[in-house]
């Protein structure tokens, strides 16, 4: 059995990021969150764009889309501005997720989306930032803390843009009048797929 100190640490973190997803929703942004989810359901493809765990949960991100039938992907930092931004083309929406909002690989992309006629959202708790300069859409990401003692592992954070990218999915779901008929042709495989298939398990 671990030492109790070890075990509250532990427990404390569900505490932290429950705190955490109750304040998230308390600095929920009414017209902000409808404008991003009408320009997602708008566009043609959608691409995603973070660094360090912020790009981890934008690859989720660009799953989630693909899952209800929106062209979407993550757009590697590295690789964007060495071509791979071809992929956005005028009229898509790209999406850059950034705490601090002055991600400093994620600004020349921004400035090629500007260019290029993309729309851009930006996901940070900084809304004067860069990047939310350049957006056309900020949603705010709010983080009480990370759950480590020395408050500097991205985990909260982490939780938080998730959080945010579930909660755009369920709007553009409704939206969109997406089935779980379409969803099924997608999703064959798995426990999920014999269940929209109406399969026994």
């Amino acid at each position: 059995m671990l030492e109790k100190k070890v075990l509250d640490a532990a427990l404390t973190a569900y505490d932290i990021e429950a705190d955490c997803i109750r304040g998230l929703k308390e600095a929920f942004d009414g017209q902000a969150f409808s404008r991003a989810v009408e320009m997602l359901c708008a566009a043609p493809r959608i691409g995603a764009a973070g660094c360090g765990h912020s790009g981890i949960a934008c690859r989720h991100f660009a799953h989630l889309m693909c899952c209800i039938e929106r062209p979407a992907r993550f757009l590697s930092p590295a690789e964007a501005v060495h071509g791979a931004s071809g992929f956005l083309q005028k009229g898509d929406v790209m999406v850059f997720a950034s705490r601090g909002g002055r991600t400093g690989e994620l600004l020349p992309i921004a400035a090629i989306c500007k260019a290029k006629g993309v729309g851009i959202i930006t996901i940070t708790e900084n809304m004067e930032s860069p990047l939310a300069d350049a957006a056309d859409v900020v949603l705010k990401q709010y983080v009480n803390r990370e759950t480590d003692r020395y408050n500097m592992q991205g985990t909260t954070s982490t939780t938080a843009l998730c959080v945010l990218f579930h909660a755009i999915q369920a709007a553009m779901i409704e939206k969109t009048g997406y089935t779980p008929e379409q969803f099924a042709l997608i999703h064959p495989g798995g426990a999920v797929g014999k269940r929209l298939h109406g399969e026994a398990g």
